[in-house]
């Protein structure tokens, strides 16, 4: 299990090391609907290996989702498909908080303190927010713009003091911690929030196109059989691999030659993160054979990891009363954690209590 390094007592963190735990977690996902093989091995699988350490909250970042156009209905569905997965994933609902964004408005309450306190400089220094709006940035929404401030607010509301990231994410949290520094030493409120630790999982954490192994696997490919969806059952999953793109050449004999032939090579990766082993260690054993003995290995590994996963958020989905009173249940918990904090801030910024 990864965890940060520190150089010296940290008091936030010294608290959950009292009680046997690392640290507090705040991780979130879109509800954008379509989670694939890339969400689940890129992050949901280590949220489930992250509840043993940490306190943990995973939030359904729904009010992130609107800072582009989204169906209403298709957004419900999606927010309740997003929990499905964690529970399916093998997220306690009891032991974590289980929660989608909009129903704590204490992110948004926070967001605003943070808009005011983050300078416009850093925010366009943010790379996301240009890959995403495109060329047309003049029509891309605020809320896009201003979103890192919220993402901030996402993890310091709860006084996080470790957030899970991948590679694309790191500026964010950069900017998190940047936010949480000037924060305390604008209003001579020294350690009031913590500069929140990543913890950066390497490996598998892009995976990439079953049909082209230079781009990364995505909801938004037109072609289903570019991904491998959560919700595939067995046969489709199957299915999907023997058509995986590759080469005509047997399984490449070293790490150099699998890096000059991106489908082998990410095949080989899905291969050692579903099997949790080496990659190295995968090659040894499957080095110059026949693709088709190693996509029979690949097929059989993963129906075994994913087909459940897939199976179980199936059953969930078709119980959205069930899903929605565990949303519920981890909203209320979440909103009794972020009101004190809240109001500790408001009460440093100087607003006056109604």
């Amino acid at each position: 299990m990864p965890d940060a390094g520190r150089a010296a007592s940290n008091p936030h963190i010294d608290a959950y090391i009292a009680r046997g735990l690392k640290g507090r977690i705040l991780s979130g996902v879109q509800p954008t609907g379509n989670l694939h093989l890339g969400n689940y091995l890129g992050a949901i699988r280590n949220f489930v290996r992250l509840q043993a350490d940490y306190d943990c909250l995973f939030c359904v970042v729904d009010q992130h989702a609107i800072t582009q156009w989204q169906d209403p209905k298709e957004l419900a569905s999606q927010t309740r498909e997003i929990a499905a997965a964690f529970l399916a994933s093998g997220l306690d609902a009891k032991k974590n908080i289980i929660f989608n964004q909009s129903m704590v408005p204490a992110h948004a309450q926070l967001a605003w303190v943070f808009n005011c306190v983050a300078r416009v400089g850093w925010m366009n220094r943010m790379t996301q927010f240009k890959e995403k709006a495109g060329k047309d940035r003049e029509n891309a929404s605020l809320g896009l713009y201003a979103y890192p401030a919220l993402m901030a607010a996402d993890i310091l509301i709860y006084k996080a003091t470790h957030v899970p990231v991948g590679e694309d994410q790191k500026q964010h949290l950069e900017l998190t911690r940047d936010i949480a520094i000037k924060f305390n030493n604008d209003f001579g409120a020294s350690g009031f929030f913590p500069v929140t630790e990543p913890l950066i999982f390497g490996a598998a954490t892009r995976v990439m196109s079953l049909r082209d192994g230079t781009k990364k696997m995505s909801k938004s490919d037109p072609s289903d059989y570019s991904r491998i969806n959560l919700t595939d059952d067995s046969d489709a999953i199957a299915q999907k691999i023997r058509k995986a793109k590759t080469d005509p050449q047997p399984m490449p004999e070293t790490e150099a030659d699998a890096a000059k032939r991106p489908e082998a090579d990410n095949l080989l990766g899905i291969y050692a993160a579903l099997a949790d082993r080496d990659r190295a260690d995968v090659l040894r054993e499957f080095a110059g054979q026949q693709f088709s003995t190693f996509k029979n290995a690949l097929t059989e590994l993963a129906v075994a990891r994913i087909g459940p996963v897939g199976a179980e958020m199936q059953r969930l989905v078709k119980d959205p009363g069930y899903v929605d009173s565990v949303l519920r249940d981890g909203a209320e918990r979440a909103n009794a954690l972020a009101k004190p904090i809240l109001d500790e801030v408001y009460r440093i910024v100087g607003f006056l209590k109604p």
